[in-house]
């Protein structure tokens, strides 16, 4: 997988506060602004222009603006002036280093999260996700086309009764909640992939194990990392004198609080199968080296008294009668094959092989 903590910033020491710059991997893609609008019974979706942001603010009812793509710093400006966005919220829309958190300003609320998934190819793949409260208008700026979001999209296509009836803080809800229930998907893929992996390691042992374990504990690392700050900020939301979500809508955020306790648990099981697989490698390391140790003695074994009797027959001295026996030959080998099946007979009686 390879995810990322920490990606290179261009971002210079001393740069004035709200300087858009990206942080994050090398983008030439035209962003992408997809606007579904809903009110009541009705849902229109569209790709608008980048220079006609005003379309939204003549929409009436509940307006979602996803923007995929967040490297292009003139546009993230443009979009923060046109709907009046805090200068250091775009400075954090831009970093994808970013930690997760969420911050209250006089006429919007603000989230950062960074949002997991599985690819076509059942990898793991995590991107910064923003989401910007305001009147009646949800604004998402993400880094790829890829999200969590497409059964929320479906709900609101399917006119469901409490999304169409709500305002923008309850899509704001569906946002985080489809985020943070996906972190259940990707840390059950986790310890799945963990299972696995012991069972190889079960059957063979190899440097590319301890890579994988290595890559694994590391992805871990950037999940916790990534879900740890939520435990609480979604409690704090209910101190916040913001008018922009409702009392009805407080409980459900205090729902999510709950899936975070529950995912950090989860985490802290996949962390422990982790840690004890590295101790099932040695285990099984160890236990291999014992047993070809074993072999290599018990063959020792088994050889030796052999040796001892090629040796004696081999001292070619004048006057030893054997010598000059016809069958000498035959016999002393038949008796070393002899003393051979013997121990070999004895070891295997005695449970040793």
């Amino acid at each position: 997988m390879g995810l990322k903590l920490f990606r290179k910033s261009s971002k210079k020491p001393g740069d004035a506060p709200g300087s858009i710059v990206y942080v994050g991997e090398n983008k030439t893609e035209k962003i992408k602004l997809q606007l579904i609008n809903f009110h009541e019974k009705s849902v229109l979706e569209e790709e608008i222009p980048t220079d006609k942001l005003s379309i939204i603010d003549e929409k009436s009812g509940v307006s979602w603006l996803n923007v995929t793509g967040i490297h292009d710093s003139e546009l993230i400006q443009k979009i923060g002036t046109h709907f009046n966005i805090h200068k250091l919220v775009l400075e954090d829309v831009a970093n994808t280093n970013r930690i997760s958190k969420i911050e209250e300003y006089s006429d919007s609320i603000y989230v950062i999260l960074k949002m997991f998934y599985l690819d076509s190819n059942d990898e793991i793949k995590m991107e910064h996700l923003n989401l910007i409260l305001k009147k009646n208008l949800l604004i998402s700026l993400q880094e790829y086309e890829d999200d969590v979001f497409e059964p929320v999209r479906n709900r609101i296509r399917e006119g469901r009764k409490k999304i169409h009836e709500s305002d923008s803080d309850y899509l704001f809800y569906a946002l985080i909640d489809a985020v943070t229930d996906n972190y259940f998907v990707v840390l059950r893929k986790m310890i799945e992939k963990i299972d696995t992996l012991k069972k190889s390691i079960t059957h063979s042992t190899s440097k590319d194990s301890l890579i994988i374990m290595d890559s694994l504990q590391d992805d871990l690392l950037v999940i916790q990392n990534s879900i740890q700050p939520l435990e609480k900020i979604f409690l704090n939301l209910n101190e916040y004198e913001s008018v922009l979500i409702n009392e009805s809508t407080m409980i459900y955020f205090r729902n999510i609080n709950d899936h975070i306790t529950q995912i950090l648990s989860s985490l802290d099981v996949a962390k422990e199968k982790l840690s004890s697989l590295n101790d099932y490698y040695l285990s099984v390391v160890s236990h291999r080296t014992n047993e070809i140790m074993k072999t290599l003695a018990l063959v020792a074994t088994i050889c030796v008294p052999i040796t001892v009797i090629a040796g004696v027959f081999g001292m070619n001295f004048q006057y030893m009668p054997e010598l000059s026996y016809p069958y000498s030959y035959p016999i002393v080998l038949s008796f070393m094959g002899g003393v051979g099946v013997i121990l070999f007979s004895y070891f295997k009686k005695k449970k040793w092989i």
